[in-house]
């Protein structure tokens, strides 16, 4: 947004002198070639940057730092990016929706971490089932454990009050043969003394009977559970969905280290924490109010798309305005040279001066003059031979942002070259696009 609006006030010198814009928008795409060209020189390769768990917070950090106080910003930068590294698999492209991101209002923002597996927002609905397990292997599935209408219209005619009971205990031997499956299978694969524990997440209902028989047995279940949730368990903890629990067996449960309840004011929430080769997390944003959340989980989002980008393009840009500085003095360079000629100088030369809206905003939101910080890092950068020169926004004195460890996208930077200058050709280009519209109507 401010590279295509300083694009239009460089532009504006011009075409007040009678440039055409035709003419400028045609130095700007010139000079949009030799950046992206000049950006591939100026990146640094990361090949194994996916392996540099370092290189990744330092790049998150730079993400993170401009949206929150730099407290919150380091609190969530190992958060972002140990989630990224998470359900990272070789080979495969990074789903950030693995990442399930989920918000309470509840005390600090402070408080938000990275859950390793799953938090459900529902808890078990019987008061005699365990609040906290450990060693837990998880049965994830979508049967019913209560009484269901018929699918088609049927009746029951009985003729006594012992038909119809028989036709009640019939009902309710179906469901109790059900739920006694699943507890032949816990007492099997978790004698007592074995320090093993079971945990039921069915997508469908589970009656107060079969309720009290779980919590008999020391189960948690929960009931009517989300089906995404039921996807991310799996990917979380291993194992399959079940639909029916003929031949239950032990190879398709998932297993979790830690599953507790926690109730916040009237909400219950279920943790399921320290699973095995998890293909899914949860970031748990906490905040005091809906803004503190909002602004969380608005910093949240940009950091996990920074960390995964860094791993994806296997490229990095050295920060802190350094490219921006460096460019604008390779296009005075081509300016000097024969390569550009004519009147497309002058759209060469706005785009050169639009690129320094980067570090002169960085100097103005810092409190330092902006004529002084842009002169000391420019000379900085004409005698460092090619080095990256960035401005430390605490002294105001140029520095080398790759030491610091402050890092841009590769594909980020890209893409702002090429949008600005489109956008701000198609605006200088209006009065084009509205006579030829006129033209064709006539």
């Amino acid at each position: 947004m401010l590279f295509t609006g300083e694009l239009l006030k460089q532009a504006e010198r011009f075409t007040s002198e009678g440039v055409h814009p035709r003419i400028i928008a045609e130095g700007f795409e010139t000079a949009r070639k030799a950046s992206l060209e000049f950006l591939d020189e100026f990146a640094t390769p990361a090949e194994g940057v996916a392996d540099d768990r370092e290189l990744l917070c330092s790049v998150a950090r730079t993400s993170l730092r401009t949206k929150l106080t730099p407290e919150m910003a380091d609190r969530l930068t190992e958060v972002v990016t140990d989630a990224v590294l998470c359900i990272r698999r070789e080979g495969e492209p990074i789903d950030l929706h693995m990442v399930e991101r989920m918000h309470m209002q509840h005390e600090y923002d402070h408080d938000s971490r990275l859950v390793r597996g799953l938090v459900l927002d529902h808890g078990s609905r019987h008061p005699d089932m365990p609040k906290s397990l450990e060693n837990c292997y998880i049965l994830t599935c979508n049967v019913s454990m209560e009484y269901e209408k018929t699918e088609v219209s049927a009746g029951f005619v009985y003729s006594t009050a012992a038909e119809r009971d028989g036709f009640v205990a019939a009902e309710r031997r179906y469901t109790d043969e059900r739920v006694k499956q699943v507890i032949d299978l816990k007492r099997t694969i978790c004698p007592p003394g074995s320090g093993k524990s079971f945990v039921i997440v069915n997508q469908k209902g589970i009656d107060p009977v079969s309720l009290d028989m779980l919590a008999k047995e020391g189960i948690i279940a929960l009931r009517r559970a989300k089906r995404r949730n039921m996807e991310r368990l799996t990917l979380a903890c291993g194992g399959i969905p079940v639909n029916s629990f003929e031949d239950l067996s032990e190879d398709m449960l998932g297993q979790a280290g830690r599953v507790y309840e926690e109730v916040l004011g009237d909400e219950k929430y279920t943790f399921v924490e320290d699973v095995k080769h998890a293909q899914s997390c949860t970031i748990l944003v906490k905040g005091p109010n809906p803004h503190t959340i909002a602004q969380l989980k608005d910093a949240v989002h940009d950091g996990l798309r920074a960390v995964r980008n860094a791993v994806e393009d296997k490229s990095l840009v050295p920060g802190g305005a350094a490219f921006e500085i460096a460019c604008a003095h390779r296009l005075e360079k081509l300016l000097a040279s024969a390569e550009v000629t004519g009147k497309a100088k002058l759209g060469v030369k706005a785009f050169a001066e639009a690129l320094l809206i980067i570090p002169k905003t960085l100097a103005s939101n810092s409190g330092f003059d902006i004529s002084d910080v842009l002169i000391k890092v420019q000379e900085a950068y004409a005698a460092g031979g090619g080095a990256p020169v960035g401005l430390d926004i605490v002294t105001g004195e140029p520095m080398d942002p790759t030491l610091v460890g402050i890092w841009d996208n590769y594909r980020v930077k890209r893409q702002s070259i090429g949008l600005a200058q489109v956008l701000a050709a198609q605006l200088l280009l209006v009065d084009e696009v509205l006579r030829a519209g006129r033209g064709s109507r006539s």
